[in-house]
C-alpha cells in the first residue's frame, strides 16, 4: 500500500520524528501547523531531510483550512499537545533554558496562561489550552479525517493520536492527562462509527533526545534507572512503586470511589500516576516516531499503544535489550 500521511504538527518534536520515519519507509509526508514552517533544529538549521516533506499552514481546529488534503490521505498522525497551559516551557526545553520550564511550570500551577508557542495561537479563542490542544483540536481532525472514509474499506483509513503515560501527576495538573484520555474517548467513538477508520493511541512516557532537548536526559536517565531496579527486585519484595499503589488503591477505598471502568479512565490518585513513573521507561523521540510508522503500515494493530508495545513494535528485542519486557499501566 502506498502511504500518504498528514502530520498534524510535523515541525513539532515528536511530529519532525514521524516525518523523519515515514520518509525513510518511502511514504509520501505532509505536514500542517499553524506557521507552516519547516521544522529547523536548536541551531535554526533545516536537516536535508526537510525539503522532502511538503510544509502547509493550517489550522487544526478549521477544517476547511486542510480539508482538500483528506481525500488523497491514507492516515493522519496528530502530534499536537501540550504539557503546560503555559506553552512557553517548549522553546525553554528546546533551547535549554531551565529558567524558562520552571517559569512555565509555576504559571501552569498558579493558573497563569500565556503563550509563546502555542501551535494554534490563530485559532486560541480562549484560555482553556489543555482541552484546546490535547482534546478539541484531535476530534476535529478526526471528524474531518473519518468523513472521507468510505464504509469498510480495506485497507482503512489511519487515525493516529500520540497520547501520553499517566506519569507526570501531580508535577503536572491533572488536565494534562484527563483532556488525554477524553481525546482517546471521543476519537474511539468516531472510529466505531466508522467502519473505514482505524484508530491507535500511542502513549509514551517521557520522551527524550539528548541534542533536540537535552534537558530531558537527565530525567531520562533517572526514570530508566528506576525502571530497571524495579524490574530487576525479587518477587514478594516491596518497591516505591508497589508502596504508591498500595496509598492510591487505599486512598480510592477510603472515598469510595470507583475504579477504573475502561482504558480511557485517569485514576483519581497522583499516587497512581508516581508509580507509573517508576516503572514505565522513557523513550527516545525517534523509537517513537519509528513505532507510529510500524502502526500506519500494519493494519492488525490499533486501539492503545504503550511503551512496552511500542518496543515491540520497533524490534527492540532483536536489539538485544533486555527491557523489553516492561509493562506500562494506565
Amino acid at each position: 500500500m502506498a502511504h500518504n500521511i498528514l502530520v498534524v504538527g510535523g515541525n513539532g518534536f515528536i511530529g519532525s520524528a514521524v516525518c523523519r520515519a515515514a520518509l525513510s519507509r518511502g511514504m509520501t509526508v505532509t505536514s500542517i501547523s499553524s506557521s507552516g514552517r519547516p521544522f529547523r533544529t536548536p541551531k535554526g538549521h533545516a536537516p536535508a531531510w526537510t525539503s522532502k516533506v511538503t510544509w502547509l499552514k493550517a489550522d487544526a481546529l478549521d477544517p476547511p483550512s486542510y480539508a482538500h488534503l483528506l481525500p488523497s490521505t491514507t492516515a493522519v498522525v496528530h502530534t499536537l499537545g501540550t504539557l503546560f497551559e503555559d506553552t512557553g516551557y517548549k522553546e525553554a526545553i528546546r533551547t535549554g533554558d531551565v529558567g524558562g520550564v520552571v517559569s512555565s511550570f509555576l504559571k501552569s500551577l498558579s493558573g497563569g496562561r500565556v503563550g509563546g508557542g502555542n501551535p494554534l495561537q490563530e485559532s486560541q479563542k480562549s484560555g482553556a489550552t489543555y482541552e484546546t490542544l490535547n482534546r478539541d483540536a484531535a476530534l476535529r481532525v478526526c471528524e474531518s479525517f473519518a468523513s472521507y472514509a468510505s464504509g469498510s474499506s480495506s485497507p482503512k483509513k489511519t487515525f493516529v493520536y500520540v497520547s501520553a503515560e499517566d506519569i507526570f501527576r501531580p508535577f503536572v495538573p491533572a488536565r494534562y492527562i484527563e483532556t488525554k484520555r477524553e481525546a482517546e474517548r471521543g476519537i474511539n467513538d468516531i472510529a466505531l462509527s466508522h467502519p473505514g477508520v482505524r484508530a491507535a493511541y500511542i502513549r509514551p512516557s517521557l520522551v527524550y533526545h539528548s541534542h533536540i532537548r537535552p534537558l530531558t536526559t537527565p530525567f531520562a536517565t533517572l526514570l530508566d534507572l528506576s525502571a530497571t531496579l524495579h524490574r530487576s527486585a525479587p518477587n514478594g519484595v516491596p518497591t516505591p512503586s508497589g508502596i504508591f499503589r498500595l496509598l492510591s488503591e487505599a486512598g480510592r477505598t477510603a472515598d469510595k470511589t470507583p475504579s477504573p471502568q475502561s482504558e480511557f479512565d485517569v485514576p483519581p490518585s497522583p499516587f497512581a500516576s508516581m508509580a507509573n513513573a517508576m516503572v514505565v521507561p522513557p523513550i527516545h523521540v525517534d523509537h517513537v516516531g519509528e513505532a507510529i510508522c510500524k502502526v500506519l503500515q500494519d493494519e492488525n494493530v490499533d486501539g492503545v499503544v504503550n511503551v512496552s508495545r511500542m518496543r515491540e513494535l520497533i524490534g527492540w528485542v532483536d536489539k538485544g535489550n533486555a527491557h523489553a519486557n516492561v509493562e506500562g499501566t494506565t
